[in-house]
């Protein structure tokens, strides 16, 4: 585990973050996850990173905020954490997330008062999401076990046994085992994914046609100029990193206005501390015009009702279903693994770098080119064993590019 756990640390800052000489580096990590971020610091300064900041969390903590503290005091964002955030963005720092989250966590939290809370925090970090959401600097996202999400995957274990097999599967989907060396791994994997994404980007698809047995039947229009993107990302300094580990997907941005049809959702989504399943939602022109949900209905309400954007789509990725995380048979209960293992949908903000250019619009252009703004950007996923996606051209050429789950072009 020590030989393994120091691996992933290296990973993380050298594959993940890409520290740079000289760079700070903010860690944002679970109080559950001490030991390996004390070797994530390690890895950063042996990387001649300036200075490295943890802010901790605690998903308990945050439970008994929740439960104790009246709406109106908890929704008052702090201007000393606004403060440290546009400091932290104009030293151009790097930005590591570490997850251990809980699902169901705030099930019993109303939802009137997490979506108040959600709202006010977003609006007071909003002037600074731009600098991840336009990739000025890296960030990277990881994730490490906790007895609790542990127990909700493997059911029939407890406590260390659950954990030891979160972190295989954890291990297994990073490319990480005790003999080899995960940071080549991750070069091959990012040059394989990036042969995908040149191959869609020739195509220049003007809409996407996915259907499946179980109830998806929606067309997602692409913006003109679109790109695909996935695997490695570029800051507009030209560093390499890798936003999200694991990955697997090959994502590039809807045209907001035409996306028509219904979408299923094929894994739960965990939104707001509460685990959203069985979810269907119908989009008219880009926007989601009802939805239903057997859990959590209210929590996918919150999602899509957050602000003027979140009601339309922001990213449609594609994964084969043959893919090695969904090939685990896992449920993770996280999007961050989850999301790897099936073709995704995103409600709320499109990513700038996937449209030519994009990096430098304001929010007026990327809306005036077809891209969705918002202070939501959430992931569910609806990939299935039998999904079939046909890409139309400009020229109404029809391309199969999936058959069966997987990519057969």
């Amino acid at each position: 585990m020590d030989n393994r756990l120091k691996k992933y640390a290296e990973l993380a800052i050298k594959q993940g973050v890409n520290i740079q000489v000289g760079q700070p580096l903010v860690i944002n990590a679970p109080v559950e996850c001490v030991e390996f971020v004390r070797l994530c610091v390690a890895e950063a300064y042996k990387a001649k990173a300036s200075k490295v900041d943890v802010v901790w969390s605690d998903d308990l903590i945050t439970k008994l905020h929740y439960e104790n503290v009246e709406t109106d005091i908890l929704k008052k964002v702090p201007a000393y954490k606004i403060e440290q955030r546009k400091e932290e963005v104009e030293s151009k720092c790097a930005f590591l997330s570490i997850r251990s989250s809980i699902p169901g966590n705030l099930k019993h939290i109303d939802p009137s008062k997490l979506q108040a809370v959600s709202l006010e925090a977003s609006k007071a970090m909003e002037p600074y999401r731009y600098y991840t959401m336009a990739n000025v600097g890296q960030w990277s996202i990881v994730a490490l076990p906790n007895v609790a999400w542990a127990e909700t995957i493997f059911k029939d274990l407890k406590g260390e046994d659950a954990v030891n097999a979160l972190w295989d599967a954890i291990f297994k989907s990073v490319r990480i085992s005790e003999d080899n060396d995960p940071v080549h791994e991750w070069d091959n994997h990012n040059e394989s994914l990036h042969q995908h994404n040149d191959l869609l980007n020739k195509y220049n698809f003007k809409s996407l046609h996915f259907k499946n047995g179980i109830g998806t039947d929606l067309v997602v229009g692409l913006v003109e100029n679109h790109i695909w993107a996935g695997g490695y990302d570029t800051t507009q300094g030209g560093i390499m990193f890798n936003p999200n580990m694991p990955t697997e997907e090959t994502f590039t941005t809807p045209l907001r206005t035409s996306v028509n049809g219904i979408v299923y959702g094929t894994k739960p989504l965990n939104y707001q501390g509460k685990l959203i399943e069985n979810f269907w939602i119908k989009f008219k022109d880009g926007k989601a015009v009802e939805f239903h949900a057997e859990k959590q209905e209210d929590a996918l309400a919150n999602l899509i009702n957050l602000d003027e954007g979140s009601c339309y789509l922001g990213e449609v990725a594609l994964i084969s279903h043959n893919s090695p995380i969904s090939n685990m048979n896992i449920l993770f209960y996280d999007t961050l693994f989850d999301e790897n293992a099936s073709c995704h949908l995103a409600l709320g903000a499109a990513y700038p770098n996937n449209i030519k250019d994009g990096e430098k619009m304001s929010k007026e252009e990327l809306i005036q080119h077809g891209c969705n703004v918002s202070m939501a950007h959430s992931d569910f996923m609806f990939g299935s064993a039998d999904m079939d996606i046909v890409g139309i051209t400009y020229d109404n050429q029809e391309i199969q590019l999936f058959k069966h789950g997987d990519f057969c072009i």
